[in-house]
C-alpha cells in the first residue's frame, strides 16, 4: 500500500485523527502538546494519534496529503481541519467543540 493510501485509510477509519510528533502521553513538540491539550479540553474521547516519528514515509507523506507543511495535523470525519494555531482559534471560538460533538 502506498503512503497516501495508508494515510487515507487511517483518516477514514477513525472519527478524530491527530498526526503528531510523539504520543498523546509524551508529545515531542510544543505544538503537538498544545493540540492534545485543546482536544482534551474540547471533550474529544475517541482520539486516534499517529506518531510521525514512527514512520518517515508518513511524516513526509502527510504534508503532501493535505498540502499542509507542518505537523500536527487534525482530521475530523476524514476532513483536514488544520494545525495547532487553527485548533487554538477554533477552540476559542467554540467551533471545535461543535465539530467534535457532531
Amino acid at each position: 500500500m502506498d503512503t497516501q493510501a495508508k494515510i487515507k485509510e487511517i483518516v477514514s477509519s477513525h472519527p478524530v485523527v491527530l498526526f503528531m510528533k510523539g504520543t498523546a502521553q509524551f508529545p515531542q513538540c510544543g505544538f503537538s502538546g498544545n493540540a492534545i491539550n485543546i482536544l482534551k479540553a474540547a471533550g474529544v474521547e475517541n482520539l486516534h494519534t499517529v506518531n510521525v516519528f514512527d514512520d518517515e514515509n508518513i511524516r513526509q507523506g502527510i504534508k503532501q496529503y493535505a498540502n499542509w507543511p507542518t505537523i500536527p495535523q487534525l482530521y475530523i470525519n476524514g476532513e483536514f481541519i488544520g494545525g495547532s494555531d487553527i485548533l487554538t482559534e477554533m477552540f476559542e471560538s467554540g467551533e471545535l467543540q461543535k465539530l467534535v460533538k457532531a
